[in-house]
């Protein structure tokens, strides 16, 4: 079995109060409850908002430098992610699938080395 990243992306600007109902709770929760049947989920989380992410980076001197909001400059970020343990990868791409709708949002699914 190899363990899976499925990663659910928001653009910069997402604001769950007007863009999340219940509805779509509901289906991330019954997706959660599925997985956990199934046997397949290792771990799951949210992150908060990009506007709260810290970015640190080493200089050419060894120091750490701090600085506030998120290493790239995307318009896009990861939300949140589920790590999963699954056969292959067109499993995972079918749980990608199924998170996608219940998020409402693009999934991204990679393979841990």
């Amino acid at each position: 079995m190899t363990r899976y990243w499925v990663a659910i992306h928001h653009p910069d600007d997402y604001d769950p109060a007007t863009a999340e109902d219940e509805a779509m709770h509901r289906a991330i929760d019954v997706l959660n409850e599925e997985m956990v049947a199934a046997g397949v989920r290792i771990f799951v989380g949210g992150l908060e908002p990009v506007r709260r992410a810290m970015a640190l980076r080493a200089g050419p001197d060894g120091a750490v430098r701090a600085a506030e909001g998120p290493h790239l400059a995307t318009r896009e970020h990861v939300a949140g992610f589920w790590v999963l343990e699954a056969a292959n990868l067109d499993e995972a791409l079918a749980w990608g699938r199924k998170a996608a709708i219940a998020c409402r949002a693009p999934v991204e699914v990679r393979a841990f080395n």
